[in-house]
């Protein structure tokens, strides 16, 4: 028996979501809740939609797993989370055919960058949101970003240890947004490489603060070199939104922490 899975998790209490020997991640975590639930002694191996990186957050994470019991869909989502530490939460639980693949089936992923502008580093929001104490000019940012919409070669924006088969992903959106001090980024897209998103994000600012005109960013892009681009930027205010699946799946499209961001604005 096959069973999809979405939850939540707060990225900054994990060294990523893949398991890793000696370090907290979120795989590891998961698995052994799985685990201690089905009361078994083999363990319970799962496969997720989209792996984050160091203090990434995750507000709708979708994993499927083989299990050797049944268990109806809520006692899979109470259960799970009985074993689970109050930095991860499972919000829904459905099976499906052997078909399904978190991963390959996934259409699209979203995600979404929040960022503080503030002459005073974040407290409260610590971990949870990006920093900048400089002001940012939007339509300067916007301008960047649509040079970046379409299907490219983002290898300017590519991590060295990136295992992605191909640098080639294609964007449909970028939105950029500020709600009083609080700057909202959100991206879509049938793929992200690894930093992907924190190097589109370490340009943006660039621009946003007046240090290269919005054009800049086709020359990075064109460029093709990691080395044109930004240097990475910090993980702390961004969010996994979850993947998009055909409808055919009938799987939740969120999950109620998707109802939560930094600066109190709905996702």
């Amino acid at each position: 028996m096959k069973i999809a899975m979405g939850l939540s998790y707060v990225g900054s209490a994990f060294h990523g979501w893949q398991s890793q020997p000696d370090v907290a991640n979120v795989q590891d975590t998961l698995e052994q809740a799985l685990t201690r639930f089905v009361a078994l002694d083999s363990p319970i191996h799962t496969l997720c939609a989209g792996r984050t990186d160091t203090g990434v957050h995750a507000l709708h994470q979708v994993v499927h797993f083989d299990s050797p019991v049944q268990r109806d869909e809520f006692a899979w989502v109470r259960g799970t989370n009985t074993f689970l530490p109050p930095t991860v939460a499972v919000h829904w639980a459905r099976e499906v055919n052997d078909d399904f693949h978190a991963r390959n089936l996934a259409r699209r992923r979203r995600y979404s960058y929040v960022l503080l502008e503030s002459v005073v580093r974040p407290s409260l929001e610590h971990a949870r949101v990006g920093w900048t104490f400089q002001s940012l000019n939007l339509q300067a940012m916007q301008q960047a970003a649509a040079e970046l919409l379409g299907e490219h070669d983002f290898t300017s924006f590519r991590a060295a240890e990136c295992q992605a088969n191909s640098p080639v992903k294609t964007l449909y959106h970028i939105g950029i947004s500020q709600h009083g001090p609080y700057w909202r980024f959100d991206f879509e897209g049938n793929a992200f490489l690894h930093h992907m998103i924190r190097n589109i994000m370490g340009c943006l600012i660039w621009v946003g603060q007046g240090k290269h005109p919005a054009s800049w960013m086709k020359q990075v892009l064109q460029a093709r070199d990691r080395d044109a681009a930004a240097p990475t930027f910090m993980a702390d205010g961004l969010y996994f939104l979850g993947p998009q699946y055909d409808a055919d799946w009938n799987l939740p499209r969120q999950t109620p922490a998707f109802h939560w961001l930094p600066g109190a604005w709905n996702a």
